[in-house]
């Protein structure tokens, strides 16, 4: 019976790490560069050139890190209590908890590295 119990928040919290993992993944990273005097067509070659590079971000390696290090540190802070129960959950919570920072990492190194390449074509970023 406690394994049904756990099985739909984790289900839940799989399904969340998944759509916020295709968040990483998008395109439109809020990189905003002053286009004046910048040919739109060779901008927009560029920012595709870069965001290629950026999609070299290992994005699903740093969700899976950071759930398995939120559920090991969850599982074990619920343990503590003595209850196999409470150490489930602590470790589903974990996981989403550290999914989510993974998450965040990887939009973070992605944003960066499309900032960086701009800035090395010559472009003048404002954020």
């Amino acid at each position: 019976m406690a394994s049904n119990r756990l099985r739909a928040p984790l289900v839940l919290a799989l399904a969340a790490l998944l759509v916020l993992g295709g968040c990483a993944g998008r395109r439109d990273r809020g990189i905003i560069v002053d286009t004046k005097g910048v040919n739109p067509s060779e901008y927009q070659r560029d920012l595709a050139e870069c965001e290629a590079y950026a999609d070299q971000v290992q994005a699903g390696e740093k969700v899976a890190a950071g759930a398995v290090g939120g559920a090991v540190i969850g599982g074990a802070l619920g343990a503590i209590s003595g209850s196999s129960e409470r150490a489930r959950r602590s470790a589903v919570a974990g996981a989403a908890i550290g999914g989510t920072g993974g998450v965040a990492d990887a939009a973070q190194e992605r944003r960066q590295v499309v900032r960086n390449c701009l800035v090395g074509r010559g472009y003048r970023v404002l954020n």
